[in-house]
């Protein structure tokens, strides 16, 4: 969990207003921070000096009917963004298990659905407004600004505040998606092929069993059918008993997890079903509870290597009567390379591979073995990490891995010479160690 108590928290409702806030930030020798719904599970977002929330950055400012495009002020959240799509008979290609985040901090972090054909949002927008840390507008896009542009769209806040983008999106649709069991061995040995079966495909592995889950969903003219849904099955045992004996296992791990994730397994997943719905209804499904979550993506030719290490790790530990024992699922995704410098599938397909450790009634479980363990894994297989997520990657690790990391910081230094938008997230991940004292400097003068 990751808090902060900044001293000025603003909700501005207009451009003018955030370029005034910056500007008043450099004048008094504040850090600005946006903030959407703070969803990210980091301290990407923290500040203890000017938290700007965005919320009433949400307008509708253009519709292009025949390019299918829409442009929003950056703050609307994505389930307002479905909405008013859909009453223009529009969708985004692509989205994520949930729609709580804002366009800009979605962007901002290059989060990501699933397909080989389908990239993350932030590979979507085509047009987009910032403002810089001196207090300067720039519009960019392709052919205008295109370097700010493809460092800015996956930008982390550190490049300035972002008021506006267009995203590129297609006429509405509905998925036939359809879910069933399948051997984990199987699925390692076809990934790929498994990857390319269907528009989008994502997996969820239960780690101490050979058991996984395969969705997929293509585009379809069929008529809507909503999924089988139990409210005993579902919600009573998959939710608020699921919970409980959560929570028991916090003090008998080494019994109750694997024995959880077979029975859970054989009571609601080892069944096909199917629905048909509105494309993000699809889309989206309920994450249950707290949670601790970790997420890279991997190269798609890595990708089994990857989830064969990381599954012989769990079964060492499995024999160690004191070793970690995880929780289901290990969810596993794929994304189309982009452009975007600093997004984790800049020039390569990825698949992504997201670890959880859930946290019942809002109680603590251990899980930084595991995570450890899984960022050593990932980095062996030339990983990258979901910036949203908190991780153990820093400059120079950074560097070798993104081929554009060094222009991006430069771009940065051009856009915010005097560190307005660095955080400690930011000072941490991307400022050269040069700069630390610098930023320490400032703090130390804030206080």
């Amino acid at each position: 969990t990751f808090s902060s108590q900044p001293a000025f928290y603003v909700a501005p409702a207009t451009e003018c207003a955030i370029i005034e806030i910056v500007c008043i930030a450099n004048r008094c020798g504040l850090q600005v921070k946006p903030i959407g719904s703070g969803h990210s599970p980091s301290d990407l977002a923290c500040t203890d000096a000017i938290m700007v929330n965005m919320d009433k950055m949400d307008r509708v400012l253009a519709h292009d009917s025949y390019a299918c495009t829409l442009t929003v002020e950056s703050g609307i959240r994505l389930h307002a963004l479905h909405r008013t799509l859909g009453d223009r008979n529009m969708a985004l290609s692509s989205v994520g298990s949930i729609s709580d985040q804002s366009v800009a901090g979605a962007m901002a972090t290059a989060t990501h659905g699933t397909g080989v054909e389908y990239a993350d949002i932030s590979s979507y927008i085509t047009h987009l407004v910032i403002v810089d840390g001196v207090g300067r507008r720039h519009e960019c896009d392709a052919q205008t600004n295109s370097d700010l542009f493809d460092a800015a769209r996956c930008g982390l806040g550190a490049l300035g505040i972002i008021t506006q983008v267009t995203i590129q999106c297609e006429p509405a649709f509905t998925l036939h998606a359809v879910q069933e069991p399948a051997s984990m061995d199987r699925v390692l040995d076809g990934l790929p092929a498994i990857a390319a079966s269907a528009e989008h495909v994502r997996v969820w592995w239960f780690p101490h069993t050979d058991h996984a889950v395969v969705w997929k969903a293509n585009r379809s003219t069929l008529p809507k059918q909503q999924p089988p849904v139990s409210f005993v099955r579902d919600r009573l045992y998959g939710f608020h008993v699921y919970q409980l004996q959560l929570y028991k296992a916090r003090f008998t791990p080494a019994s109750d997890i694997p024995r959880l994730a077979e029975e859970h397994f054989r009571k609601r997943f080892d069944r096909r079903i199917e629905w048909v719905d509105d494309s993000h209804r699809v889309f989206n499904f309920d994450c249950l509870f707290p949670q601790y979550v970790n997420e890279w993506a991997v190269p798609l030719d890595e990708a089994s290597r990857a989830l064969r290490e990381l599954r012989a790790w769990i079964e060492s530990q499995s024999r160690d009567p004191r070793g970690a024992r995880v929780h289901f699922p290990v969810e596993i995704r794929f994304v189309r390379e982009s452009s975007v410098w600093l997004s984790p599938a800049y020039g390569q397909l990825v698949c992504y591979i997201g670890i959880i450790m859930y946290r019942p009634f809002r109680k603590p479980v251990p899980y930084k073995k595991y995570w450890r363990a899984f960022e050593d894994i990932m980095r062996t297989h030339r990983g990258r990490p979901h910036w949203a997520k908190a991780h153990q990657m820093f400059y120079f690790d950074l560097r070798k891995t993104y081929p554009r990391f060094d222009d991006f910081v430069k771009i940065r230094a051009m856009c915010d010479p005097n560190g307005v938008f660095v955080n400690d997230y930011i000072c941490r991940h991307i400022l050269p160690p040069s700069e630390h004292a610098s930023v320490k400097i400032r703090s130390l003068a804030l206080d």
